[in-house]
């Protein structure tokens, strides 16, 4: 008898605890909600995770009825899929690993108006009580439910593999009735690009992390498509239409820079290199590299680690993409570059570089003389017939300039890093530009302009050389040489009206100017020969 007491008694403590929970409301159809315990997580599962529980369960009135503690094994489900009632699924999304709760479910969200004789009758509301033992991540990773990934183990930090990078994997694939179908005796290393065995694989990689490891459920629509797999493998899934069950491990993986954006230069990474610092257009690099072919064979080689090959970024000494890859790089860095277009590739450590001192740290004379340094630097280029080159060297000079005397009567100087796209722009405010400084730096603005619009007509591309011209002449309306250029280029795009009046203007400025006589010349035959044509087309439409 007092043993019954004692079991009544604690039964009724127990009750008297939950009732004095803090009750949470889930959703809007009545889900409740106490906790017991609290987990030892801040994640919760997702839609699809296959979860393991512990529970009970009992009517609102009446004894528990059901437990999987009696039985001794927990009890496991795919949330979010309908193998619950509707109740579980809310609730136990909701839960942390290791949590204790107790779920009051309305019949709406339980076995409804129909009930589950002979225990629960219609319209019953239960009470659960469930334990979040824990559970298997499981991710849609095609979106469409043809490739499930259910986490073993999870990875390490943060990143996944991109899709050029080379991973290194093991796996071991299979029938869904248990038949190996293929497996890796050792790792396998393959670039993401490519893919490996099957379509699947490379697409759930791309969403591991390194030492990850996962079992893929692939539907057949996600098995084939990759030529490098033609064992009987194939045949046995496709003549079943079965599933295809994949045990993946990412090892690790090899970073691959798309240097240019569009696979055709790629950079992988052998050795990190130091820090976050890489060189820039006008660093001095000290470089150690080998040009291979694709087969092996050796056609160039600079440097040694004692004697390290010693350059200017993109000064046009090396190769260009070969370049823009080293302007990637660290100090220390060793890659492999492949330049797909030429079918070659470059085994390379960049040993150290110096970066130029900034321009926003520089004061007035030497910015303008690292201005002038640029303007000579195009110059020499220009004369090699480098006009490509030598517009960028312009184009950066001529940048820096244009912002700095839009502001000079208000004292403000604006700098432009001389970065290869000019994208970042400093601003400071300098009072230390004298009249002769502003002078100088003028003439040198004025100077990159024409220069620049020579390139372009070098290039054919005759409006943007008129335009370069029109901002010489905004300033200084009779100078000859910005003349000259736009009525070239005035008479290369047929603007024969505007070239007349800026020969003219430029005859009226210098008489005896001959290469403004010779283009003066050439205009009148110009105009004489479309004179002519115009009046063969007149007689034609007057004799029809």
């Amino acid at each position: 008898m007092g043993d019954f007491n004692s079991k009544k008694s604690n039964k009724l403590n127990f009750e008297t605890k939950i009732q004095e929970l803090q009750e949470i409301v889930i959703g809007k159809e009545g889900l409740r909600k106490k906790i017991l315990q609290k987990g030892n997580s801040w994640k919760t599962p997702f839609h699809g995770d296959e979860i393991q529980v512990h529970y009970r369960v009992k009517l609102q009135d009446g004894e528990f009825f059901d437990s999987s503690y009696d039985r001794g094994k927990p009890f496991t489900f795919k949330l979010g899929q309908g193998e619950v009632i509707k109740g579980w699924d809310e609730g136990i999304a909701t839960m942390k690993k290791s949590e204790r709760a107790i779920f009051t479910i309305p019949p709406n969200l339980a076995y409804g108006e129909i009930g589950s004789p002979p225990l629960i009758p219609p319209n019953s509301t239960l009470i659960f009580e469930i334990e979040l033992i824990s559970w298997n991540s499981i991710r849609d990773v095609s979106g469409d439910g043809g490739i499930l990934k259910k986490i073993i183990k999870e990875g390490e930090g943060w990143a996944t593999p991109r899709d050029v990078d080379e991973v290194l994997v093991k796996y071991v694939a299979s029938s869904a009735d248990g038949n190996i179908l293929s497996q890796s005796d050792d790792a396998v290393e393959f670039s993401l690009m490519e893919g490996h065995l099957y379509p699947a694989m490379k697409k759930s990689l791309k969403t591991m992390r390194k030492g990850e490891i996962v079992e893929l459920t692939v539907k057949p629509a996600y098995c084939f498509g990759n030529s490098s797999f033609d064992g009987d493998g194939i045949g046995i899934l496709q003549s079943s239409n079965s599933n295809l069950i994949i045990h993946l491990e990412l090892i690790s993986w090899k970073s691959v820079v798309d240097v240019i954006g569009d696979n055709k230069v790629l950079k992988k990474l052998n050795k990190a290199g130091e820090g976050y610092d890489h060189p820039n257009e006008g660093s001095l690099a000290k470089v150690v590299y080998i040009g291979k072919l694709q087969d092996g064979t050796i056609f160039e080689r600079k440097g040694s680690d004692e004697e390290p090959f010693e350059y200017i970024c993109l000064e046009d000494q090396l190769n260009e993409n070969l370049d823009r890859a080293i302007m990637t790089m660290k100090k220390g860095e060793e890659a492999i570059v492949t330049i797909n277009s030429d079918s070659i590739f470059y085994e390379i450590k960049l040993v150290d570089f110096n970066k130029e001192k900034p321009f926003w740290k520089m004061d007035t004379k030497e910015k303008i003389e690292a201005c002038d340094k640029i303007k000579n630097e195009g110059n020499v280029l220009f004369k090699d017939g480098k006009f490509q080159c030598a517009s960028m060297k312009y184009e950066k000079e001529c940048n820096s300039f244009s912002f700095l005397f839009f502001c000079l009567d208000l004292h403000i100087t604006i700098t432009i890093c001389l970065s290869l796209r000019q994208a970042s722009k400093f601003i400071e405010f300098d009072h230390s530009f004298n009249n002769d400084e502003k002078c100088r730096a003028n003439t040198l603005r004025l100077s990159c302009y024409l220069n620049n619009a020579a390139c372009k007509l070098k290039m054919g591309e005759h409006q943007e050389a008129s335009k370069l011209c029109s901002k010489v002449i905004e300033y200084d309306p009779c100078n000859v040489k910005a003349l000259f250029r736009r009525a070239q280029a005035y008479l290369r795009i047929n603007e024969l009206e505007r070239a007349e009046i800026d020969i003219k203007k430029a005859l009226e400025v210098d008489p005896n100017n001959r290469d403004v006589k010779v283009m003066y010349k050439e205009l009148k035959n110009k105009q004489k020969q479309y004179a002519q044509q115009e009046v063969e087309i007149f007689s034609t439409m007057l004799s029809r």
